[in-house]
């Protein structure tokens, strides 16, 4: 699929965009801390043929092909500023239907942006999101630490990421492991979740407890299921692909 980079409030994002279903909504998939469009692979293609919706993928600043960071350091809300900032690309676009599908820190963008911008999303499919900071989070986070400093990993992200991937490591690390980030918690936000939720986790998530998606699910307005997988870990669409393009098409079909 062809991109192109866009200018969203002076931010040079890249985007790819598959439109063929008129009148369908589009799925905007919403990568993790560390992916990008290419990280998804052929997944949004899979799950656009089997629900006859359009898609729509971009890197986050800093990340694929998007523009670089102006730098590391970010604000205890940073989330909530791209989910700010996701609702504006979705007026570049002109999408006011859409099935938001995010994954770890994309999951929470796609809470905060369902809550906050209620109008313009149908529905939410969150792939082990965060609402709040786990212990078993931060460990995740300098076991990676560790793993980049002793394995192949930065080359490895370079493939995606070019000459980006030691700021986009330090803004993901840094920030998660500030003191001051140790409150953060968007509990308070899930009220506002009218549109119906789909939450996915694998059971062995070395990111996150259950307890993030029992939390969620029982505070969101809107109708809410879990899904979780056993034996799965923090990427259930890589880990096992086949189920859950299955579960996803089969609660996207119930509203579409």
């Amino acid at each position: 699929m062809e991109g192109r980079i866009i200018d969203v409030k002076d931010k040079k994002l890249y985007i790819e965009h598959h439109n063929p279903f008129e009148g369908r909504p589009t799925i905007v998939f919403l990568h993790d801390s560390l992916g990008s469009v290419q990280l998804w692979r052929d997944f949004p293609a899979k799950l656009s043929k089997a629900t006859q919706c359009n898609i729509l993928t971009y890197d986050r600043l800093g990340y694929g092909k998007s523009y670089p960071m102006l730098t590391h350091e970010r604000p205890v809300n940073y989330m909530e500023l791209e989910a700010d900032l996701l609702n504006d690309v979705l007026t570049e676009m002109k999408i006011d239907n859409a099935i938001l599908f995010g994954h770890s820190d994309g999951g929470t963008v796609a809470l905060i942006t369902a809550a906050k911008y209620p109008e313009r999303v149908e529905a939410v499919i969150c792939e082990a999101g965060h609402i709040f900071v786990e212990e078993v989070t931060l460990k995740g986070v300098y076991d990676a630490w560790e793993a980049y400093k002793t394995t192949n990993l930065p080359e490895r992200l370079q493939k995606y990421h070019g000459d980006k991937v030691e700021m986009l490591f330090k803004a993901w690390t840094e920030t998660w492991t500030r003191d001051d980030y140790r409150t953060w918690n968007i509990e308070y936000l899930l009220k506002d979740i009218t549109a119906p939720l789909l939450f996915i986790q694998g059971e062995a998530d070395e990111y996150g407890t259950l307890d993030q998606v029992e939390k969620t699910i029982t505070q969101v307005s809107g109708s809410a299921e879990k899904y979780i997988i056993p034996g799965i870990g923090h990427t259930p669409h890589k880990e096992s692909p086949e189920l859950v393009l299955e579960k996803a098409t089969e609660f996207i079909g119930k509203y579409f």
